[in-house]
């Protein structure tokens, strides 16, 4: 059986007015179209649900009984494609983030800011996680959008290259290497090394290039502040992508691009495979393209296949 809302526009409309011609005057049809709607309903659903006469429309008990889940629906159904209606528009809505810490303290918060001053109504979701925590986000469906330095090309995932993020020494105002407008990796060996965990991204990246030079790794953490930290009290350098460069801005501490062209970490944005975004995800993820950190170097040739 099916009942359209014309016909249970019809049946409400005429349980609140008892009378067929105000009734078809508000929803806008002929008598005999508007009769042949009840008609229909009551002959799909088996049952008389209005009592009438030449001067009296009322409802039955079975009537009064269906009037209560009519307007229910009603009201849901309204709901639902005002609702729908406010998502196009991108007046309500969510989006979820998932982004390396890096780009969530530094580029985030002006770009989410704007989004925000835009479309007040989407609520925002930013986890700060490592490349392949992000990456788990959009493939379980926890996170719309990732920014990782993973190019996810799966049957699930699809990424696309958003920048390209070049990575600097960092060591202290006196250090040797600080005279050196653009070192070379073979120019940190000599000297104490901080690095990241084997987790990280940079770790990795460094890591996996061909004849990378070993490194005197004197101490392994976690965070880029902590790094921050160990080399300004003298403990050795480090190397740290652009996009963290503000953790370094101190007077005592100096950072240099690596000279070594491929020097760099690529960042892809990554969203499900053969799946839509959301109007709110969407409208995130164009700003997003429209507002790129700034840095160094253009895609990687492999990037648009």
């Amino acid at each position: 059986m099916n009942i359209s809302s014309r016909q249970l526009d019809a049946f409400i409309a005429l349980a609140r007015l008892s009378n067929f011609t105000l009734a078809a005057r508000r929803c806008h049809l002929s008598q005999p179209a508007f009769s042949a709607l009840i008609k229909g309903l009551e002959d799909g659903v088996g049952v008389r649900l209005f009592d009438r006469s030449t001067r009296h429309v009322a409802l039955t008990p079975e009537g009064a009984q269906f009037l209560e889940a009519a307007q229910r629906i009603r009201t849901d159904l309204g709901d639902a494609v005002q609702g729908l209606r406010e998502a196009a528009a991108l007046q309500r809505g969510r989006v979820s983030i998932a982004l390396l810490p890096s780009l969530a303290a530094a580029w985030l918060p002006p770009v989410l800011a704007l989004f925000h001053a835009r479309h007040p109504g989407i609520l925002l979701q930013v986890s700060d996680l490592l490349s392949e925590p992000c990456i788990a986000q959009v493939a379980s469906g926890q996170a719309d959008l990732a920014l990782a330095a993973i190019r996810a090309d799966t049957e699930e995932l699809q990424a696309e290259w958003f920048c390209a993020d070049q990575l600097h020494l960092v060591c202290r105002t006196g250090h040797p290497l600080a005279a050196l407008a653009a070192p070379r990796m073979a120019d940190l060996q000599p000297y104490p090394f901080i690095q990241l965990a084997r987790h990280s991204s940079v770790r990795q990246y460094l890591e996996s290039q061909a004849a990378a030079p070993a490194l005197d790794t004197l101490l392994e953490v976690e965070h880029l502040a902590t790094v921050m930290g160990m080399v300004r009290a003298g403990l050795g350098i480090s190397v740290v992508p652009a996009l963290a460069l503000f953790h370094f801005g101190q007077p005592d501490l100096v950072t240099r691009p690596l000279d070594d062209a491929h020097r760099r970490r690529d960042l892809y944005l990554v969203r499900r495979r053969h799946r839509s975004l959301s109007p709110a995800a969407q409208a995130f993820h164009a700003l997003a393209l429209e507002h790129r950190p700034r840095t160094t170097g253009g895609a990687p040739a492999d990037a648009a296949q």
